[in-house]
Protein backbone atom coordinates (compact mmCIF):
# COMPACT_ATOMS: atom_id res chain seq x y z
CA UNK A 1 0.00 0.00 0.00
CA UNK A 2 2.86 2.38 0.77
CA UNK A 3 4.40 1.73 -2.64
CA UNK A 4 1.08 2.28 -4.40
CA UNK A 5 0.56 5.61 -2.65
CA UNK A 6 4.02 6.66 -3.82
CA UNK A 7 3.14 5.72 -7.40
CA UNK A 8 0.04 7.90 -7.09
CA UNK A 9 2.40 10.67 -6.06
CA UNK A 10 4.33 10.01 -9.28
CA UNK A 11 1.07 10.47 -11.20
CA UNK A 12 0.45 13.77 -9.45
CA UNK A 13 4.02 14.83 -10.14
CA UNK A 14 3.44 14.22 -13.84
CA UNK A 15 0.65 16.77 -13.72
CA UNK A 16 2.92 19.17 -11.87
CA UNK A 17 5.50 18.83 -14.61
CA UNK A 18 2.84 19.68 -17.17
CA UNK A 19 1.78 22.81 -15.31
CA UNK A 20 5.25 24.10 -14.46
CA UNK A 21 7.23 23.45 -17.63
CA UNK A 22 7.93 26.54 -19.76
CA UNK A 23 9.62 26.10 -23.10
CA UNK A 24 12.16 28.67 -24.24
CA UNK A 25 11.78 27.92 -27.96
CA UNK A 26 11.14 30.84 -30.26
CA UNK A 27 7.62 31.87 -31.28
CA UNK A 28 7.17 31.39 -35.01
CA UNK A 29 4.81 29.81 -37.47
CA UNK A 30 5.62 26.47 -39.06
CA UNK A 31 7.63 26.90 -42.22
CA UNK A 32 5.44 24.36 -44.01
CA UNK A 33 2.59 26.88 -44.22
CA UNK A 34 3.62 28.01 -47.68
CA UNK A 35 3.55 24.43 -48.95
CA UNK A 36 -0.05 23.67 -48.00
CA UNK A 37 -2.10 24.89 -50.91
CA UNK A 38 0.04 27.63 -52.46
CA UNK A 39 -0.25 31.39 -52.20
CA UNK A 40 -4.00 31.38 -51.62
CA UNK A 41 -3.68 29.15 -48.53
CA UNK A 42 -0.77 31.19 -47.23
CA UNK A 43 -2.81 34.39 -47.47
CA UNK A 44 -5.54 32.82 -45.34
CA UNK A 45 -3.06 31.77 -42.68
CA UNK A 46 -1.25 35.11 -42.73
CA UNK A 47 -4.57 36.91 -42.29
CA UNK A 48 -5.59 34.68 -39.37
CA UNK A 49 -2.21 35.10 -37.69
CA UNK A 50 -2.23 38.88 -38.17
CA UNK A 51 -5.72 39.26 -36.72
CA UNK A 52 -4.96 37.14 -33.67
CA UNK A 53 -1.69 39.03 -33.10
CA UNK A 54 -3.67 42.27 -33.27
CA UNK A 55 -5.77 40.90 -30.42
CA UNK A 56 -2.62 40.47 -28.35
CA UNK A 57 -1.65 44.08 -28.97
CA UNK A 58 -5.12 45.45 -28.28
CA UNK A 59 -5.21 43.64 -24.94
CA UNK A 60 -1.55 44.43 -24.12
CA UNK A 61 -0.48 40.82 -23.70
CA UNK A 62 2.27 38.65 -25.14
CA UNK A 63 1.68 35.12 -26.46
CA UNK A 64 3.19 32.08 -24.83
CA UNK A 65 6.25 30.49 -26.46
CA UNK A 66 6.03 27.89 -29.18
CA UNK A 67 5.19 24.38 -28.00
CA UNK A 68 7.91 21.78 -27.94
CA UNK A 69 7.70 18.94 -30.44
CA UNK A 70 6.73 16.59 -27.57
CA UNK A 71 3.79 18.75 -26.54
CA UNK A 72 2.65 19.51 -30.08
CA UNK A 73 2.78 15.97 -31.48
CA UNK A 74 0.51 14.67 -28.72
CA UNK A 75 -1.90 17.54 -29.27
CA UNK A 76 -2.18 17.15 -33.03
CA UNK A 77 -2.71 13.39 -32.82
CA UNK A 78 -5.54 13.86 -30.32
CA UNK A 79 -7.17 16.62 -32.37
CA UNK A 80 -6.86 15.10 -35.84
CA UNK A 81 -7.09 11.34 -35.26
CA UNK A 82 -8.57 11.18 -31.77
CA UNK A 83 -5.79 9.40 -29.91
CA UNK A 84 -2.28 9.97 -28.61
CA UNK A 85 0.61 8.80 -30.81
CA UNK A 86 2.09 5.38 -30.24
CA UNK A 87 5.63 5.02 -28.91
CA UNK A 88 7.03 4.38 -32.37
CA UNK A 89 5.14 7.37 -33.82
CA UNK A 90 6.49 9.69 -31.12
CA UNK A 91 10.04 8.52 -31.62
CA UNK A 92 9.80 8.88 -35.39
CA UNK A 93 8.52 12.45 -35.15
CA UNK A 94 11.05 13.55 -32.53
CA UNK A 95 13.91 12.08 -34.54
CA UNK A 96 12.86 13.96 -37.69
CA UNK A 97 14.97 17.12 -38.05
CA UNK A 98 13.09 18.58 -41.01
CA UNK A 99 11.72 22.12 -40.39
CA UNK A 100 8.61 21.08 -42.34
CA UNK A 101 7.80 18.02 -40.26
CA UNK A 102 4.75 19.47 -38.52
CA UNK A 103 2.95 20.25 -41.74
CA UNK A 104 3.97 16.91 -43.22
CA UNK A 105 2.58 15.09 -40.19
CA UNK A 106 -0.78 16.85 -40.46
CA UNK A 107 -1.03 15.74 -44.09
CA UNK A 108 -0.21 12.16 -43.10
CA UNK A 109 -2.79 12.14 -40.31
CA UNK A 110 -5.50 13.51 -42.59
CA UNK A 111 -4.95 10.56 -44.92
CA UNK A 112 -5.07 7.95 -42.14
CA UNK A 113 -8.05 5.71 -41.31
CA UNK A 114 -7.97 7.07 -37.76
CA UNK A 115 -8.88 10.55 -39.04
CA UNK A 116 -11.97 9.08 -40.66
CA UNK A 117 -12.82 7.16 -37.51
CA UNK A 118 -12.35 10.18 -35.24
CA UNK A 119 -14.39 12.64 -37.27
CA UNK A 120 -17.03 9.97 -37.88
CA UNK A 121 -17.41 9.53 -34.11
CA UNK A 122 -17.60 13.30 -33.54
CA UNK A 123 -20.36 13.89 -36.07
CA UNK A 124 -22.28 10.73 -35.28
CA UNK A 125 -22.38 11.92 -31.66
CA UNK A 126 -23.38 15.41 -32.77
CA UNK A 127 -26.30 14.08 -34.78
CA UNK A 128 -27.65 11.18 -32.71
CA UNK A 129 -25.80 11.24 -29.38
CA UNK A 130 -23.60 8.53 -27.89
CA UNK A 131 -26.26 6.09 -26.78
CA UNK A 132 -26.57 2.75 -28.56
CA UNK A 133 -30.27 1.99 -29.20
CA UNK A 134 -31.37 -1.32 -27.74
CA UNK A 135 -34.46 -3.53 -27.80
CA UNK A 136 -37.21 -4.16 -30.32
CA UNK A 137 -38.26 -0.54 -30.73
CA UNK A 138 -35.02 1.25 -31.58
CA UNK A 139 -35.64 4.88 -32.57
CA UNK A 140 -32.74 4.96 -35.05
CA UNK A 141 -29.79 2.96 -36.35
CA UNK A 142 -26.48 4.16 -34.98
CA UNK A 143 -24.72 1.80 -37.37
CA UNK A 144 -26.48 3.47 -40.30
CA UNK A 145 -25.49 6.94 -39.09
CA UNK A 146 -21.90 5.82 -38.59
CA UNK A 147 -21.73 4.29 -42.05
CA UNK A 148 -22.95 7.56 -43.57
CA UNK A 149 -20.30 9.68 -41.87
CA UNK A 150 -17.56 7.12 -42.49
CA UNK A 151 -18.16 7.54 -46.21
CA UNK A 152 -18.35 11.34 -45.84
CA UNK A 153 -14.91 11.67 -44.28
CA UNK A 154 -13.27 8.85 -46.22
CA UNK A 155 -14.20 10.58 -49.48
CA UNK A 156 -13.77 14.09 -48.04
CA UNK A 157 -17.19 15.03 -49.34
CA UNK A 158 -17.97 18.78 -49.44
CA UNK A 159 -19.66 19.80 -46.20
CA UNK A 160 -22.51 21.64 -47.94
CA UNK A 161 -23.49 18.40 -49.69
CA UNK A 162 -23.39 16.56 -46.37
CA UNK A 163 -25.73 19.07 -44.71
CA UNK A 164 -28.15 18.87 -47.63
CA UNK A 165 -28.20 15.07 -47.38
CA UNK A 166 -28.90 15.20 -43.65
CA UNK A 167 -31.61 17.84 -43.88
CA UNK A 168 -33.47 16.34 -46.88
CA UNK A 169 -32.94 12.60 -46.30
CA UNK A 170 -35.68 10.03 -46.65
CA UNK A 171 -35.89 6.26 -46.93
CA UNK A 172 -34.69 3.13 -45.08
CA UNK A 173 -32.46 3.67 -42.04
CA UNK A 174 -29.77 1.30 -43.30
CA UNK A 175 -30.01 1.97 -47.03
CA UNK A 176 -29.73 5.73 -46.50
CA UNK A 177 -27.85 6.27 -43.25
CA UNK A 178 -28.47 10.04 -43.33
CA UNK A 179 -32.13 9.50 -42.34
CA UNK A 180 -31.02 8.51 -38.85
CA UNK A 181 -30.38 12.18 -38.09
CA UNK A 182 -34.07 12.88 -38.69
CA UNK A 183 -35.20 9.67 -36.96
CA UNK A 184 -33.23 10.60 -33.82
CA UNK A 185 -34.99 13.98 -33.64
CA UNK A 186 -38.51 12.68 -34.35
CA UNK A 187 -38.86 9.96 -31.73
CA UNK A 188 -41.98 11.64 -30.34
CA UNK A 189 -44.88 13.26 -32.22
CA UNK A 190 -43.73 16.77 -31.29
CA UNK A 191 -44.57 18.36 -34.64
CA UNK A 192 -40.88 18.46 -35.66
CA UNK A 193 -40.02 20.81 -32.78
CA UNK A 194 -36.86 18.91 -31.76
CA UNK A 195 -35.81 18.52 -35.40
CA UNK A 196 -36.17 22.27 -35.94
CA UNK A 197 -34.18 23.16 -32.83
CA UNK A 198 -31.40 20.64 -33.55
CA UNK A 199 -31.02 21.65 -37.19
CA UNK A 200 -30.70 25.36 -36.47
CA UNK A 201 -28.22 24.78 -33.63
CA UNK A 202 -26.03 22.25 -35.42
CA UNK A 203 -25.94 23.65 -38.94
CA UNK A 204 -26.78 27.35 -38.55
CA UNK A 205 -25.19 28.03 -35.15
CA UNK A 206 -28.46 29.53 -33.89
CA UNK A 207 -30.45 28.76 -30.77
CA UNK A 208 -33.99 29.58 -31.80
CA UNK A 209 -35.62 26.91 -29.64
CA UNK A 210 -36.26 29.39 -26.82
CA UNK A 211 -38.44 31.44 -29.18
CA UNK A 212 -40.85 28.53 -29.52
CA UNK A 213 -43.04 30.05 -26.80
CA UNK A 214 -42.01 33.72 -26.67
CA UNK A 215 -39.85 36.35 -28.31
CA UNK A 216 -36.15 36.20 -27.44
CA UNK A 217 -35.34 38.61 -24.57
CA UNK A 218 -31.81 39.46 -25.79
CA UNK A 219 -31.98 39.65 -29.58
CA UNK A 220 -34.32 40.30 -32.48
CA UNK A 221 -35.42 36.68 -32.92
CA UNK A 222 -39.17 36.50 -32.68
CA UNK A 223 -41.48 33.64 -31.78
CA UNK A 224 -42.68 33.60 -35.37
CA UNK A 225 -39.19 32.76 -36.64
CA UNK A 226 -39.09 29.41 -34.83
CA UNK A 227 -42.38 28.36 -36.38
CA UNK A 228 -41.37 29.68 -39.80
CA UNK A 229 -38.34 27.37 -39.66
CA UNK A 230 -40.52 24.61 -38.24
CA UNK A 231 -42.82 24.87 -41.28
CA UNK A 232 -40.04 23.46 -43.44
CA UNK A 233 -40.02 20.17 -41.49
CA UNK A 234 -43.70 19.49 -40.92
CA UNK A 235 -43.92 17.12 -43.88
CA UNK A 236 -41.56 14.63 -42.22
CA UNK A 237 -42.97 11.37 -40.95
CA UNK A 238 -41.16 8.68 -38.94
CA UNK A 239 -42.57 5.24 -39.80
CA UNK A 240 -41.91 2.16 -37.69
CA UNK A 241 -42.25 -0.97 -39.84
CA UNK A 242 -43.06 -4.10 -37.88
CA UNK A 243 -43.48 -7.79 -38.58
CA UNK A 244 -44.72 -10.79 -36.64
CA UNK A 245 -42.11 -12.86 -34.87
CA UNK A 246 -42.76 -16.46 -36.06
CA UNK A 247 -41.60 -17.86 -32.71
CA UNK A 248 -43.43 -15.62 -30.24
CA UNK A 249 -46.23 -14.37 -32.47
CA UNK A 250 -45.58 -10.84 -31.27
CA UNK A 251 -45.12 -7.91 -33.58
CA UNK A 252 -41.55 -6.57 -33.51
CA UNK A 253 -39.78 -3.70 -35.17
CA UNK A 254 -38.21 -4.54 -38.52
CA UNK A 255 -36.89 -1.13 -39.54
CA UNK A 256 -37.71 2.56 -39.58
CA UNK A 257 -37.84 4.98 -42.44
CA UNK A 258 -38.46 8.66 -43.14
CA UNK A 259 -41.19 9.56 -45.62
CA UNK A 260 -42.98 12.74 -46.60
CA UNK A 261 -46.59 13.30 -45.73
CA UNK A 262 -49.06 15.79 -47.12
CA UNK A 263 -48.90 19.10 -45.30
CA UNK A 264 -50.18 22.26 -46.92
CA UNK A 265 -50.64 25.76 -45.69
CA UNK A 266 -49.18 27.46 -42.62
CA UNK A 267 -48.24 26.22 -39.17
CA UNK A 268 -50.40 27.55 -36.34
CA UNK A 269 -48.99 28.45 -32.95
CA UNK A 270 -50.24 30.20 -29.84
CA UNK A 271 -48.77 33.40 -28.43
CA UNK A 272 -48.54 33.96 -24.68
CA UNK A 273 -51.57 36.17 -24.93
CA UNK A 274 -53.56 33.21 -26.22
CA UNK A 275 -53.84 34.65 -29.72
CA UNK A 276 -53.36 32.07 -32.47
CA UNK A 277 -50.92 32.95 -35.25
CA UNK A 278 -50.03 31.41 -38.62
CA UNK A 279 -46.47 30.91 -39.90
CA UNK A 280 -45.52 30.10 -43.48
CA UNK A 281 -42.18 28.43 -44.36
CA UNK A 282 -39.75 31.35 -44.30
CA UNK A 283 -35.95 31.47 -44.17
CA UNK A 284 -35.16 34.85 -42.61
CA UNK A 285 -36.65 37.27 -45.15
CA UNK A 286 -37.42 34.67 -47.85
CA UNK A 287 -40.81 33.00 -47.92
CA UNK A 288 -41.44 29.95 -50.11
CA UNK A 289 -44.69 28.70 -51.53
CA UNK A 290 -46.48 26.76 -48.79
CA UNK A 291 -47.55 24.02 -51.21
CA UNK A 292 -43.98 23.20 -52.27
CA UNK A 293 -43.79 19.40 -52.51
CA UNK A 294 -40.70 18.98 -50.35
CA UNK A 295 -40.18 22.06 -48.23
CA UNK A 296 -36.93 20.69 -46.83
CA UNK A 297 -35.31 20.85 -50.27
CA UNK A 298 -36.24 24.51 -50.47
CA UNK A 299 -34.77 24.99 -47.00
CA UNK A 300 -31.55 23.28 -48.12
CA UNK A 301 -31.37 25.47 -51.23
CA UNK A 302 -31.69 28.59 -49.10
CA UNK A 303 -28.99 27.31 -46.73
CA UNK A 304 -26.48 27.43 -49.57
CA UNK A 305 -27.36 30.80 -51.05
CA UNK A 306 -24.57 33.35 -50.99
CA UNK A 307 -26.32 36.59 -51.86
CA UNK A 308 -25.00 40.13 -51.44
CA UNK A 309 -21.60 38.83 -50.41
CA UNK A 310 -22.97 37.17 -47.27
CA UNK A 311 -21.28 33.90 -46.36
CA UNK A 312 -23.84 31.10 -45.73
CA UNK A 313 -24.43 30.41 -42.07
CA UNK A 314 -23.69 26.71 -42.52
CA UNK A 315 -20.08 27.67 -43.32
CA UNK A 316 -19.72 29.97 -40.30
CA UNK A 317 -21.31 27.40 -38.01
CA UNK A 318 -18.99 24.62 -39.16
CA UNK A 319 -15.86 26.80 -38.97
CA UNK A 320 -16.75 27.98 -35.47
CA UNK A 321 -17.44 24.44 -34.28
CA UNK A 322 -14.26 23.03 -35.83
CA UNK A 323 -12.08 25.83 -34.41
CA UNK A 324 -13.55 25.02 -30.98
CA UNK A 325 -12.74 21.35 -31.50
CA UNK A 326 -9.05 22.19 -31.94
CA UNK A 327 -8.68 25.03 -29.41
CA UNK A 328 -11.22 24.17 -26.75
CA UNK A 329 -13.12 27.41 -27.41
CA UNK A 330 -14.74 28.81 -30.52
CA UNK A 331 -15.13 32.43 -31.54
CA UNK A 332 -18.49 32.54 -29.71
CA UNK A 333 -19.66 31.04 -26.45
CA UNK A 334 -21.56 28.86 -26.83
CA UNK A 335 -20.51 27.85 -30.32
CA UNK A 336 -24.09 27.26 -31.45
CA UNK A 337 -25.42 30.68 -30.43
CA UNK A 338 -24.06 33.08 -33.03
CA UNK A 339 -25.65 36.42 -33.76
CA UNK A 340 -25.53 40.17 -33.02
CA UNK A 341 -26.42 39.50 -29.38
CA UNK A 342 -23.31 37.31 -28.98
CA UNK A 343 -20.39 38.91 -30.88
CA UNK A 344 -17.44 36.77 -31.95
CA UNK A 345 -14.07 37.23 -30.27
CA UNK A 346 -12.38 37.55 -33.68
CA UNK A 347 -15.15 38.33 -36.19
CA UNK A 348 -12.75 39.02 -39.07
CA UNK A 349 -11.08 35.63 -38.61
CA UNK A 350 -14.42 33.82 -38.48
CA UNK A 351 -15.68 35.65 -41.57
CA UNK A 352 -12.49 35.07 -43.56
CA UNK A 353 -12.24 31.37 -42.73
CA UNK A 354 -15.93 30.86 -43.49
CA UNK A 355 -15.63 32.70 -46.81
CA UNK A 356 -12.52 30.74 -47.83
CA UNK A 357 -14.21 27.50 -46.77
CA UNK A 358 -16.97 28.22 -49.28
CA UNK A 359 -14.45 29.14 -51.97
CA UNK A 360 -12.66 25.76 -51.62
CA UNK A 361 -15.99 23.95 -51.98
CA UNK A 362 -16.40 23.21 -48.28
CA UNK A 363 -13.24 21.08 -48.14
CA UNK A 364 -12.99 19.92 -44.51
CA UNK A 365 -9.37 18.79 -44.78
CA UNK A 366 -8.28 22.22 -46.03
CA UNK A 367 -9.99 23.86 -43.08
CA UNK A 368 -8.17 21.52 -40.71
CA UNK A 369 -4.85 22.37 -42.40
CA UNK A 370 -5.51 26.11 -42.00
CA UNK A 371 -6.30 25.71 -38.30
CA UNK A 372 -3.35 23.46 -37.52
CA UNK A 373 -0.96 25.73 -39.45
CA UNK A 374 -1.97 28.89 -37.57
CA UNK A 375 0.59 30.32 -35.15
CA UNK A 376 -1.86 30.06 -32.27
CA UNK A 377 -2.18 26.29 -32.70
CA UNK A 378 1.58 25.88 -32.25
CA UNK A 379 1.77 27.72 -28.92
CA UNK A 380 2.43 25.96 -25.65
CA UNK A 381 -0.39 25.55 -23.16
CA UNK A 382 1.72 27.25 -20.50
CA UNK A 383 1.08 30.88 -19.70
CA UNK A 384 2.52 33.49 -17.36
CA UNK A 385 2.06 37.03 -16.15
CA UNK A 386 2.22 38.49 -19.66
CA UNK A 387 -0.92 36.67 -20.79
CA UNK A 388 -2.56 35.57 -17.55
CA UNK A 389 -5.75 37.47 -18.42
CA UNK A 390 -6.40 35.08 -21.32
CA UNK A 391 -8.72 32.81 -19.35
CA UNK A 392 -11.89 31.95 -21.23
CA UNK A 393 -12.68 29.42 -18.50
CA UNK A 394 -13.28 32.45 -16.26
CA UNK A 395 -15.73 33.94 -18.72
CA UNK A 396 -13.28 36.12 -20.65
CA UNK A 397 -13.20 36.32 -24.43
CA UNK A 398 -10.58 33.86 -25.77
CA UNK A 399 -7.48 35.59 -27.16
CA UNK A 400 -5.71 32.37 -28.20
CA UNK A 401 -2.40 33.55 -26.74
CA UNK A 402 -1.75 30.00 -25.51
CA UNK A 403 -3.29 26.61 -26.11
CA UNK A 404 -6.19 25.95 -23.75
CA UNK A 405 -6.09 22.67 -21.87
CA UNK A 406 -8.91 20.29 -22.78
CA UNK A 407 -9.99 17.06 -21.12
CA UNK A 408 -10.14 14.11 -23.45
CA UNK A 409 -13.45 13.07 -24.91
CA UNK A 410 -14.45 9.58 -23.87
CA UNK A 411 -13.60 8.08 -27.27
CA UNK A 412 -10.20 9.77 -27.20
CA UNK A 413 -9.47 8.30 -23.80
CA UNK A 414 -10.34 4.77 -24.85
CA UNK A 415 -8.36 4.92 -28.08
CA UNK A 416 -5.41 6.57 -26.32
CA UNK A 417 -5.26 3.76 -23.76
CA UNK A 418 -5.16 1.31 -26.66
CA UNK A 419 -2.44 3.32 -28.44
CA UNK A 420 -0.31 3.74 -25.31
CA UNK A 421 -0.20 0.02 -24.63
CA UNK A 422 -0.33 -1.49 -28.14
CA UNK A 423 -3.38 -3.39 -26.87
CA UNK A 424 -4.76 -3.51 -30.41
CA UNK A 425 -1.87 -5.81 -31.29
CA UNK A 426 -2.49 -8.19 -28.39
CA UNK A 427 -6.02 -9.17 -29.42
CA UNK A 428 -7.42 -10.50 -32.66
CA UNK A 429 -8.75 -8.35 -35.45
CA UNK A 430 -6.55 -5.29 -35.02
CA UNK A 431 -8.20 -1.93 -34.40
CA UNK A 432 -11.53 -3.17 -35.78
CA UNK A 433 -11.41 -6.08 -33.36
CA UNK A 434 -11.54 -3.60 -30.48
CA UNK A 435 -14.78 -1.97 -31.66
CA UNK A 436 -17.13 -4.11 -29.60
CA UNK A 437 -15.03 -3.59 -26.46
CA UNK A 438 -14.95 0.14 -27.22
CA UNK A 439 -18.73 0.25 -27.48
CA UNK A 440 -19.24 -1.61 -24.21
CA UNK A 441 -16.83 0.71 -22.41
CA UNK A 442 -18.43 3.81 -23.99
CA UNK A 443 -21.92 2.66 -23.05
CA UNK A 444 -20.84 2.27 -19.44
CA UNK A 445 -19.49 5.79 -19.56
CA UNK A 446 -22.68 7.26 -21.03
CA UNK A 447 -24.91 5.47 -18.53
CA UNK A 448 -22.79 6.72 -15.64
CA UNK A 449 -22.54 10.35 -16.68
CA UNK A 450 -25.32 11.25 -19.11
CA UNK A 451 -27.47 14.34 -18.65
CA UNK A 452 -30.55 16.05 -20.07
CA UNK A 453 -31.33 16.98 -23.66
CA UNK A 454 -29.18 14.24 -25.21
CA UNK A 455 -26.00 16.06 -24.14
CA UNK A 456 -23.86 13.39 -22.53
CA UNK A 457 -20.96 14.03 -20.21
CA UNK A 458 -18.11 13.39 -22.61
CA UNK A 459 -14.89 14.17 -20.78
CA UNK A 460 -12.92 12.82 -17.88
CA UNK A 461 -12.58 15.73 -15.48
CA UNK A 462 -11.46 14.13 -12.25
CA UNK A 463 -14.66 13.17 -10.45
CA UNK A 464 -14.42 10.29 -7.98
CA UNK A 465 -16.60 7.89 -10.05
CA UNK A 466 -14.54 8.65 -13.14
CA UNK A 467 -11.28 8.10 -11.25
CA UNK A 468 -12.53 4.77 -9.93
CA UNK A 469 -13.61 3.73 -13.42
CA UNK A 470 -10.14 4.47 -14.71
CA UNK A 471 -8.21 2.84 -11.86
CA UNK A 472 -10.23 -0.36 -11.69
CA UNK A 473 -11.50 -0.92 -15.22
CA UNK A 474 -10.66 -4.13 -17.11
CA UNK A 475 -9.20 -1.94 -19.83
CA UNK A 476 -6.57 -0.56 -17.43
CA UNK A 477 -5.85 -4.07 -16.17
CA UNK A 478 -5.24 -5.17 -19.76
CA UNK A 479 -3.17 -2.07 -20.45
CA UNK A 480 -0.72 -2.74 -17.59
CA UNK A 481 -0.54 -6.49 -18.13
CA UNK A 482 2.99 -7.87 -17.89
CA UNK A 483 2.20 -11.14 -19.63
CA UNK A 484 4.51 -12.36 -22.38
CA UNK A 485 3.86 -10.45 -25.59
CA UNK A 486 2.40 -7.41 -23.87
CA UNK A 487 3.80 -3.90 -24.27
CA UNK A 488 5.09 -3.85 -20.71
CA UNK A 489 6.74 -7.26 -21.02
CA UNK A 490 8.54 -6.17 -24.18
CA UNK A 491 9.61 -2.95 -22.46
CA UNK A 492 11.15 -4.27 -19.26
CA UNK A 493 12.72 -7.38 -20.84
CA UNK A 494 14.50 -5.64 -23.70
CA UNK A 495 18.19 -4.72 -23.28
CA UNK A 496 18.86 -1.25 -21.88
CA UNK A 497 19.08 0.75 -18.70
CA UNK A 498 16.20 1.52 -16.36
CA UNK A 499 16.32 5.12 -17.54
CA UNK A 500 15.87 4.08 -21.18
CA UNK A 501 12.92 1.89 -20.23
CA UNK A 502 11.39 4.72 -18.21
CA UNK A 503 11.79 6.98 -21.23
CA UNK A 504 9.75 4.52 -23.29
CA UNK A 505 6.97 4.35 -20.68
CA UNK A 506 6.75 8.14 -20.42
CA UNK A 507 6.85 8.57 -24.20
CA UNK A 508 4.15 5.93 -24.65
CA UNK A 509 1.81 7.43 -22.03
CA UNK A 510 2.61 11.16 -22.09
CA UNK A 511 4.54 11.61 -25.38
CA UNK A 512 7.48 13.09 -23.48
CA UNK A 513 10.54 11.91 -21.61
CA UNK A 514 10.60 12.09 -17.82
CA UNK A 515 12.33 14.98 -16.11
CA UNK A 516 15.51 14.28 -14.08
CA UNK A 517 13.49 14.57 -10.87
CA UNK A 518 10.92 12.06 -12.13
CA UNK A 519 13.68 9.64 -13.13
CA UNK A 520 15.29 9.94 -9.72
CA UNK A 521 12.03 9.39 -7.81
CA UNK A 522 10.93 6.46 -9.98
CA UNK A 523 14.36 4.81 -9.70
CA UNK A 524 14.17 4.91 -5.90
CA UNK A 525 10.71 3.36 -5.92
CA UNK A 526 11.70 0.61 -8.36
CA UNK A 527 14.56 -0.39 -6.04
CA UNK A 528 11.98 -0.92 -3.30
CA UNK A 529 10.49 -3.82 -5.25
CA UNK A 530 13.65 -5.88 -4.51
CA UNK A 531 14.04 -7.39 -7.97
CA UNK A 532 10.37 -7.75 -8.88
CA UNK A 533 10.86 -5.72 -12.05
CA UNK A 534 7.54 -6.63 -13.63
CA UNK A 535 5.51 -5.36 -10.67
CA UNK A 536 7.60 -2.18 -10.48
CA UNK A 537 7.04 -1.28 -14.11
CA UNK A 538 3.39 -2.24 -13.90
CA UNK A 539 2.82 0.19 -11.06
CA UNK A 540 4.81 2.95 -12.77
CA UNK A 541 2.79 2.58 -15.97
CA UNK A 542 -0.46 2.40 -14.00
CA UNK A 543 0.44 5.68 -12.30
CA UNK A 544 1.17 7.40 -15.61
CA UNK A 545 -2.06 6.21 -17.23
CA UNK A 546 -4.04 7.43 -14.23
CA UNK A 547 -2.34 10.83 -14.06
CA UNK A 548 -4.17 14.02 -14.92
CA UNK A 549 -1.57 14.68 -17.57
CA UNK A 550 -2.64 11.56 -19.44
CA UNK A 551 -6.30 12.56 -19.68
CA UNK A 552 -5.51 16.17 -20.64
CA UNK A 553 -5.10 17.42 -24.19
CA UNK A 554 -2.74 20.36 -24.02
Amino acid sequence: MKLMSKWIAIAVAATGTLLSFITSASYASDSSASDEGGASTLSVIEFVDAQIRQGYEDNEIEPSPRATDEEWVRRVYLDVVGRIPTLSEVKKFLADESPRKRGVLVDELLESPDYVRHFTAIWTNNCVGRGIPQGNNKPFSRAGMTKFFREVFAKNRPWDEVVVDLVTSEGHWEENGAVNYTLAQTQLPDEAVQLTAKTTKLFLGMQVQCTQCHNHPFNNWQQAQFWEFNSFFRQVRNINHQRANPTTGRREQQYREVVLQDFNGPVHYEKRSGLMQAALPKYFDKTIEPDAFDRRKEFARLLLENENGQTPLISKAFVNRTWSQFFGYGFTRPIDDMGPHNPASHPAVLDRLASEFVDVDYDVKKLVRWITTSEAYHLTSQFGEKNSIDKPSAGEMPLFSHMYIKSMQAEQLFDSLIAATNAHQAGSGGWDGQEEQRRRWMQQFVVAFDNDENDEATTFNGTIPQALMMMNSPLIETAVSAERGSFLFETFTRPGTDKEKMNDLYLAALSRKPSPIEVNNATKLIRGYRGNTAAAYQDLFWALLNSNEFILNH
